[in-house]
């Protein structure tokens, strides 16, 4: 049986919506929800046969923890052991909004949420559909993207209903994520805050708000190297069907000699651009993302489900700029090419 999809772009069906949602979650069901990064599969986080399912849907890695998303700094307060100030300092600035903090948990959250370890990652989204099942239900919801493991992950309901519509039984429509990439993880169990994954709030941002330094990689696992502490740390993760290489050229004979290098055939091959645009007539389909970072992350997960819908072989990325503001994007790229 395919997801039933709900609309919300009515006050009456946005109410609906939030009330058919809790219903389910209520029960210990999943839904896919909207959230400003991407689509999340989100179940009671302190239901551990809730959360279970997460992985069995999406196929996920036991060892692989999920994030908590709160209703509120109380409520993400609640499911830890400590709240120090830094946490205060950065919640207030960034949340609600695409940043999850790294703390130590408390006894609520389940073992199978953290991978057995000893921290939990917190976020407090921005998305109004979200919020408002969140304040419904009352308590917290594990909310991994809401794809099956290691594939894309989604950025409209459609995404969802195409890798999971046979698995789940209910999918909130909230329109297009308006940030487009998972969100920025920081470690403040440690006694140097670290970014275990980068997101669109990078490095300066957060050290401009913290008056401290915060290190710009993380080992990301618990003090003896086994339990990963965030989500987005396997080496290959956020993938295409299609084979993604990541290049840089200089126009579009350098672009091809590059390809022909690769024993790649132009025709079969799909190009991202941001500031070289090769002629559509020698590649499969070539896609134009802005050169903007914030854009380039909106757009960057659809383009990719685009061609894999338009069976591309593989996918040409032009590498985004060396600076803050793209770590993210460069991030996610990298994990999928690998």
């Amino acid at each position: 049986m395919s997801a039933e999809i709900l609309s919300t772009h009515t006050a009456a069906l946005f109410d609906h919506a939030v009330q058919r949602a809790a219903e389910r979650l209520r029960a210990g069901e999943l839904v896919a929800l909207p959230t400003e990064t991407v689509y999340g599969l989100a179940a009671n986080a302190l239901d551990p046969v809730a959360v279970a399912k997460i992985f069995a849907v999406k196929g996920r890695p036991a060892g692989n923890p999920l994030i908590v998303h709160v209703a509120s700094r109380a409520q993400a307060a609640a499911c830890v052991t400590a709240w120090p100030a830094l946490a205060e300092t950065l919640a207030r600035a960034f949340w609600p909004g695409p940043l999850t903090l790294v703390l130590p948990r408390s006894g609520a959250i389940p073992d199978i949420v953290t991978a057995g370890g000893p921290t939990v990652g917190l976020r407090w989204p921005s998305h109004p559909l979200i919020q408002a099942v969140l304040r419904e239900c009352g308590f917290p919801l594990a909310a991994p993207s809401a794809n099956l493991s290691n594939r894309i992950s989604p950025t409209n309901a459609g995404h969802v209903q195409a890798q999971l519509g046979d698995a789940i039984s209910l999918i909130v429509d909230g329109g297009q994520s308006q940030v487009g990439i998972e969100s920025t993880v920081v470690d403040l169990a440690g006694s140097t805050p670290r970014i275990l994954r980068p997101g669109m709030i990078h490095a300066e941002s957060l050290m401009a708000v913290a008056g401290a330094a915060v290190a710009e990689t993380g080992p990301g696992t618990d003090a003896a190297g086994e339990t990963l502490r965030s989500p987005g740390l396997l080496k290959k993760h956020y993938s295409p069907k299609a084979r993604l290489v990541l290049l840089n050229w200089a126009d579009e004979a350098d672009l091809l000699r590059q390809v022909a290098a690769r024993h790649l055939i132009p025709a079969r091959c799909h190009v991202l651009a941001h500031t070289h645009l090769p002629s559509p007539e020698i590649f499969g389909q070539v896609y134009l993302i802005p050169h903007d970072a914030e854009a380039f992350a909106r757009a960057l997960y659809a383009e990719l489900h685009s061609c894999d819908a338009a069976g591309a072989e593989t996918i040409l990325v032009e590498l985004p700029p060396e600076t803050p503001e793209w770590s993210g994007i460069t991030d996610r790229l990298r994990r999928a090419a690998a």
